[in-house]
C-alpha cells in the first residue's frame, strides 16, 4: 500500500476489474483489489486526474 499506481496502471485495471466475471465477484481477492483499485482512484483524482479519462470504477458500477 506504501506504493502508488501509475495512471497508466490504473487505467488499465479498471478496464479488467469491468470485465470481471459476476461469479468472482464474491471473492474476498476481488473485493480486496476492488478495494485497492478505488482508494488508487480517489488519490490520482485528488493529484489531478486528468490522465484517468473517464476510466472510472464508478462508471463500471452503473454499466451492463
Amino acid at each position: 500500500m506504501d506504493l502508488h499506481l501509475h495512471v497508466y496502471q490504473l487505467k488499465t485495471l479498471i478496464k479488467i476489474v469491468k470485465g470481471v466475471l459476476e461469479a468472482a465477484l464474491k471473492s474476498k481477492t476481488y473485493e480486496t483489489v476492488y478495494n485497492r483499485l478505488a482508494v488508487e482512484e480517489a488519490t490520482a483524482a485528488v493529484r489531478g486526474g486528468a490522465g484517468l479519462q473517464g476510466a472510472s470504477l464508478r462508471d463500471s458500477d452503473q454499466e451492463d
